[in-house]
């Protein structure tokens, strides 16, 4: 039997404005939830979450990554929303609920928390499949990066490709610019560490062997392996290693000698970067 309750426009509109689903969908949803809104909300939720399960095996290897920092620059969130398709990825809505999802970031300290959160009366987790269901791909949050700092600073590749933060010891005059800089050498460079004291130990010695390895083959003697092994490792240090690397806008200088330029005890103590796929 037909629903004899009238779905006015305004009605569709306010549903559609809330759920991001299409004109068509909104008005099946009211008719049948017999008009009831929260009702009409919960049916596309569900058919959300049945193309979620329809799509659970895709690969969100497209989408949006945000950096954002708080109002005192003391505090820096980094996520990747993801999607299936470079389309989706660019659409204004997408980037916004993007945008959305990084400013609740900041009360979260993990992605599981922030999964959990409140997002407009259902948690972040069903606000993905919700959305999935809208726009008929995969959606998921891919990264999750926070840092705190007496500085933070961020920056945004073009298109949302890749998104970083960068801590500073002091906020000084200049840092902002300081950090932006920093942030955009990590997007550019994706240095493996801070410092070499920060590099994992397995990768230092996996290095170590690849160079004894090279050496072997160009016949040098056993006995020197080791001290030219550490001569290139410090190589490895300096290309793969934020604060040693070459300063992208100046290479006669260090990333670390260029934060001096603001004060000499300036330095860079954290840094994040996260990327699509």
């Amino acid at each position: 039997m037909e629903s004899t309750v009238k779905i006015t426009a305004a009605e569709v509109n306010k549903l559609r404005q809330t759920t991001g689903a299409g004109m068509m969908d909104c008005k099946k949803a009211l008719v049948e939830a017999e008009g009831n809104f929260e009702k009409a909300i919960e049916i596309l939720r569900k058919k959300g979450q049945k193309v979620a399960a329809n799509r659970a095996d895709r690969a969100s290897t497209e989408g949006a990554a945000i950096a954002k920092v708080n109002k005192a620059k003391t505090h820096g969130v980094a996520i990747v929303l993801g999607c299936e398709t470079d389309f989706v990825g660019k659409n204004e809505n997408f980037v916004n609920l993007a945008n959305q999802f990084a400013d609740l970031a900041f009360k979260y300290a993990t992605k599981e928390e922030f999964l959990a959160a409140d997002f407009d009366g259902m948690t972040v987790a069903d606000k993905l499949i919700e959305q999935t269901g809208v726009i008929g791909e995969k959606l998921e949050i891919t990264s999750f990066e926070k840092i705190e700092a007496p500085f933070v600073g961020f920056y945004i590749h073009a298109g949302n490709k890749i998104a970083t933060l960068v801590g500073l010891s002091a906020a000084v005059d200049g840092a902002e610019a300081v950090a932006k800089d920093v942030a955009m050498q990590v997007a550019a460079m994706n240095p493996i560490a801070l410092d070499q004291d920060s590099v994992d130990a397995s990768v230092i010695a996996k290095e170590i062997e690849i160079a004894k390895d090279q050496l072997r083959q160009e016949g040098k003697p056993e006995a020197m392996l080791d001290n030219i092994a550490k001569g290139k490792l410090n190589r490895f240090f300096k290309d793969n290693t934020l604060v040693n690397q070459d300063f992208i806008k100046d290479s006669k200088i260090s990333v670390a000698n260029y934060v001096k330029t603001i004060g000499k005890d300036v330095k860079v103590v954290n840094y994040k970067r996260v990327t699509l796929g």
